[in-house]
Protein backbone atom coordinates (compact mmCIF):
# COMPACT_ATOMS: atom_id res chain seq x y z
CA UNK A 1 0.00 0.00 0.00
CA UNK A 2 1.61 3.20 -0.58
CA UNK A 3 1.49 6.15 1.54
CA UNK A 4 -1.08 8.18 0.06
CA UNK A 5 -3.49 5.56 0.21
CA UNK A 6 -2.44 4.33 4.02
CA UNK A 7 -3.37 8.62 4.71
CA UNK A 8 -6.58 8.65 2.64
CA UNK A 9 -7.80 5.20 4.15
CA UNK A 10 -6.76 6.77 7.77
CA UNK A 11 -8.57 10.01 6.82
CA UNK A 12 -11.22 7.96 6.16
CA UNK A 13 -11.49 6.09 9.59
CA UNK A 14 -10.94 9.78 11.40
CA UNK A 15 -13.80 11.44 9.16
CA UNK A 16 -15.97 7.83 10.60
CA UNK A 17 -14.73 8.11 14.17
CA UNK A 18 -15.28 11.65 14.05
CA UNK A 19 -19.31 11.58 12.52
CA UNK A 20 -19.69 8.41 15.76
CA UNK A 21 -18.63 10.60 18.09
CA UNK A 22 -21.07 13.37 17.14
CA UNK A 23 -23.74 10.65 17.10
CA UNK A 24 -22.91 9.62 21.04
CA UNK A 25 -23.21 12.85 21.63
CA UNK A 26 -26.11 13.75 19.90
CA UNK A 27 -27.74 10.07 21.72
CA UNK A 28 -26.37 11.14 24.77
CA UNK A 29 -27.65 14.92 24.89
CA UNK A 30 -31.82 13.20 23.50
CA UNK A 31 -31.51 11.08 25.95
CA UNK A 32 -31.36 13.47 28.82
CA UNK A 33 -34.34 15.59 26.50
CA UNK A 34 -36.50 12.45 26.61
CA UNK A 35 -35.87 11.74 30.37
CA UNK A 36 -36.84 15.59 31.05
CA UNK A 37 -39.61 15.32 28.91
CA UNK A 38 -40.56 12.06 30.11
CA UNK A 39 -40.98 10.85 26.70
CA UNK A 40 -40.27 7.01 25.89
CA UNK A 41 -38.43 6.63 22.57
CA UNK A 42 -35.49 4.58 21.50
CA UNK A 43 -32.63 6.09 19.49
CA UNK A 44 -30.67 5.04 16.96
CA UNK A 45 -27.36 6.05 14.98
CA UNK A 46 -25.87 5.89 11.52
CA UNK A 47 -23.66 7.58 9.48
CA UNK A 48 -25.36 8.87 6.02
CA UNK A 49 -23.85 10.81 3.14
CA UNK A 50 -20.35 11.96 5.45
CA UNK A 51 -22.63 13.34 7.98
CA UNK A 52 -23.87 11.73 11.48
CA UNK A 53 -27.97 10.95 11.78
CA UNK A 54 -29.84 10.23 14.39
CA UNK A 55 -33.08 8.86 14.76
CA UNK A 56 -36.03 8.98 17.54
CA UNK A 57 -38.57 5.49 17.41
CA UNK A 58 -40.90 4.50 19.27
CA UNK A 59 -42.26 1.01 18.88
CA UNK A 60 -45.80 2.39 20.70
CA UNK A 61 -48.39 3.93 18.49
CA UNK A 62 -47.50 6.77 20.70
CA UNK A 63 -48.52 10.50 19.77
CA UNK A 64 -45.80 11.51 22.02
CA UNK A 65 -43.21 11.57 19.69
CA UNK A 66 -45.49 13.99 17.56
CA UNK A 67 -45.28 16.14 19.71
CA UNK A 68 -41.55 16.42 19.20
CA UNK A 69 -41.80 16.82 15.41
CA UNK A 70 -44.49 19.71 15.66
CA UNK A 71 -46.53 21.48 12.84
CA UNK A 72 -44.27 20.56 9.54
CA UNK A 73 -41.62 19.55 11.35
CA UNK A 74 -40.51 23.02 13.20
CA UNK A 75 -40.40 21.50 16.53
CA UNK A 76 -38.25 18.65 14.75
CA UNK A 77 -35.94 21.56 13.53
CA UNK A 78 -35.16 23.10 16.24
CA UNK A 79 -34.13 20.25 18.02
CA UNK A 80 -31.87 19.58 15.50
CA UNK A 81 -30.21 22.44 15.99
CA UNK A 82 -30.25 22.27 19.79
CA UNK A 83 -28.32 19.32 18.76
CA UNK A 84 -25.53 20.27 16.62
CA UNK A 85 -25.39 23.26 19.12
CA UNK A 86 -24.62 20.48 22.31
CA UNK A 87 -22.32 18.60 19.78
CA UNK A 88 -20.27 21.62 18.92
CA UNK A 89 -19.92 22.26 22.60
CA UNK A 90 -18.69 18.85 22.88
CA UNK A 91 -16.48 18.63 20.03
CA UNK A 92 -15.63 22.35 19.11
CA UNK A 93 -16.50 21.38 15.64
CA UNK A 94 -19.92 22.48 13.11
CA UNK A 95 -21.90 19.67 13.26
CA UNK A 96 -24.23 18.61 9.95
CA UNK A 97 -25.90 16.01 12.26
CA UNK A 98 -29.03 15.58 10.86
CA UNK A 99 -32.37 14.32 13.12
CA UNK A 100 -35.59 12.77 12.41
CA UNK A 101 -38.59 11.67 14.92
CA UNK A 102 -40.78 8.76 14.23
CA UNK A 103 -40.08 9.05 10.47
CA UNK A 104 -41.14 11.96 9.57
CA UNK A 105 -37.83 13.30 7.98
CA UNK A 106 -37.79 9.30 5.84
CA UNK A 107 -41.42 9.72 4.92
CA UNK A 108 -40.44 13.75 3.85
CA UNK A 109 -37.81 12.78 2.04
CA UNK A 110 -39.92 10.29 0.12
CA UNK A 111 -42.53 12.70 -0.87
CA UNK A 112 -40.21 15.58 -1.96
CA UNK A 113 -38.05 13.01 -3.79
CA UNK A 114 -41.27 12.48 -5.82
CA UNK A 115 -41.99 15.64 -6.06
CA UNK A 116 -38.47 16.64 -7.64
CA UNK A 117 -39.40 13.88 -9.88
CA UNK A 118 -42.73 14.93 -11.18
CA UNK A 119 -41.41 18.74 -11.37
CA UNK A 120 -38.44 17.44 -13.73
CA UNK A 121 -40.97 15.11 -15.49
CA UNK A 122 -43.19 17.96 -16.17
CA UNK A 123 -40.00 20.90 -17.37
CA UNK A 124 -39.09 18.21 -19.12
CA UNK A 125 -42.43 17.58 -21.08
CA UNK A 126 -43.42 21.52 -21.64
CA UNK A 127 -39.64 22.68 -21.82
CA UNK A 128 -40.81 25.70 -19.47
CA UNK A 129 -38.61 26.66 -16.12
CA UNK A 130 -40.68 25.28 -13.54
CA UNK A 131 -41.00 27.60 -9.79
CA UNK A 132 -41.92 25.54 -6.37
CA UNK A 133 -43.60 26.59 -3.08
CA UNK A 134 -40.90 27.94 -0.58
CA UNK A 135 -38.99 24.62 1.20
CA UNK A 136 -36.30 24.34 4.17
CA UNK A 137 -32.63 23.47 3.18
CA UNK A 138 -33.36 20.23 4.02
CA UNK A 139 -36.65 20.02 1.43
CA UNK A 140 -34.76 21.94 -1.42
CA UNK A 141 -31.63 19.64 -1.04
CA UNK A 142 -33.73 16.54 -1.69
CA UNK A 143 -35.66 18.30 -4.92
CA UNK A 144 -32.53 19.00 -6.20
CA UNK A 145 -30.83 15.63 -5.93
CA UNK A 146 -34.10 14.18 -7.43
CA UNK A 147 -34.17 16.77 -10.47
CA UNK A 148 -30.70 15.93 -11.00
CA UNK A 149 -31.72 12.39 -10.80
CA UNK A 150 -34.24 12.87 -13.49
CA UNK A 151 -31.08 14.32 -15.84
CA UNK A 152 -32.52 18.63 -14.81
CA UNK A 153 -30.67 21.15 -13.76
CA UNK A 154 -32.20 22.58 -10.80
CA UNK A 155 -31.02 25.99 -8.20
CA UNK A 156 -32.38 27.84 -5.01
CA UNK A 157 -33.82 31.20 -5.38
CA UNK A 158 -35.51 34.02 -2.43
CA UNK A 159 -33.82 34.91 0.43
CA UNK A 160 -34.88 32.67 3.61
CA UNK A 161 -38.11 31.71 4.14
CA UNK A 162 -39.17 31.84 1.19
CA UNK A 163 -36.06 30.56 -0.86
CA UNK A 164 -37.68 28.23 -3.43
CA UNK A 165 -36.41 25.58 -5.98
CA UNK A 166 -36.43 26.45 -9.65
CA UNK A 167 -36.36 23.25 -12.07
CA UNK A 168 -34.72 24.26 -15.39
CA UNK A 169 -35.65 22.82 -18.74
CA UNK A 170 -32.20 20.92 -20.26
Amino acid sequence: MTEGTTTAAAESGDTLTRLEQEGEIAADYLEGLLDIADLDGDIDMDVEADRAAVSIVSDSASRDLQKLVGRDGEVLEALQELTRLAVHRETGDRSRLMLDIAGFRAKKREELAALGAKAAADVKASGEPLKLAPMTPFERKVVHDAVAAAGLRSESEGEEPQRFVVVLPA
